[in-house]
């Protein structure tokens, strides 16, 4: 790409991943423009990108790629603690634009969000498309917690998660892994390691490992 992103057009494409940028602060810029269409998303994440940005639309697949093997996902004694209790209840698909919400809401060393409302209404048409899927701890009645992401065949990608009592996030991120392996998931994309998911078992992959993997994964006839 001689050191610049991909322009896309109206045209549903975009060029191999192996040509996304590597520099330090634009590690896995791939295109710019295009739009965050279902159809486009659901190739973008078979692909193994996803968009960052909508003014304008930047897509990325960065190198190497950070992801939960879902054998291995680790649950400290803390966390064990609060699931043993069931602190929260737990559910799926029921509050997904609430979950997005939650997920675009300043937190700690936060005060902005990529989740902008373009965004927001996109993905709530990827889940009504039946593609995007959340899950929501509640505490009598409340939100206090949850995640979103994109289901693919036997793949899933995490996008964000919120937390508005301690330990929220960390009990819908288990619910999500125990249920992904339920479901016979054989990938759970992260993006990129932050300090709980490495605590929680996350690793990082490099991109050509991650889609071979991706390419098995999207082909198995799994539901969320």
């Amino acid at each position: 790409m001689n050191g610049r992103p991909a322009i896309l057009d109206e045209r549903l494409w975009f060029p191999p991943p192996a040509e996304a940028l590597c520099s330090a602060d634009l590690n896995g810029l791939l295109a710019v423009g295009g739009d965050l269409s279902v159809p486009r998303l659901l190739l973008a994440y078979r692909s193994g990108i996803f968009p960052w940005t909508d003014d304008p639309v930047t897509w990325w697949s960065p190198d190497p790629r950070a992801i939960f093997e879902l054998e291995c996902f680790r649950v400290p004694r803390s966390l064990q603690r609060v699931l043993n209790h069931k602190t929260f209840t737990v559910t799926a698909d029921q509050a997904f634009r609430s979950v997005m919400e939650g997920c675009a809401e300043p937190a700690l060393g936060r005060y902005t969000t990529w989740i902008s409302p373009a965004f927001m209404e996109a993905y709530v048409r990827l889940h009504q498309a039946g593609h995007a899927h959340s899950v929501e701890c509640w505490r009598e009645g409340r939100l206090v917690g949850g995640l979103y992401g994109v289901a693919v065949g036997g793949f899933f990608a995490g996008e964000s998660m919120f937390r508005r009592e301690d330990n929220a996030s960390k009990v819908a991120l288990a619910y999500l892994v125990a249920h992904l392996r339920q479901r016979g998931f054989v990938l759970c994309d992260i993006q990129m390691l932050t300090p709980i998911t490495r605590q929680l078992g996350g690793v990082l992959l490099a991109r050509d490992l991650y889609l071979e993997r991706l390419a098995h994964a999207v082909a198995r006839p799994c539901t969320f």
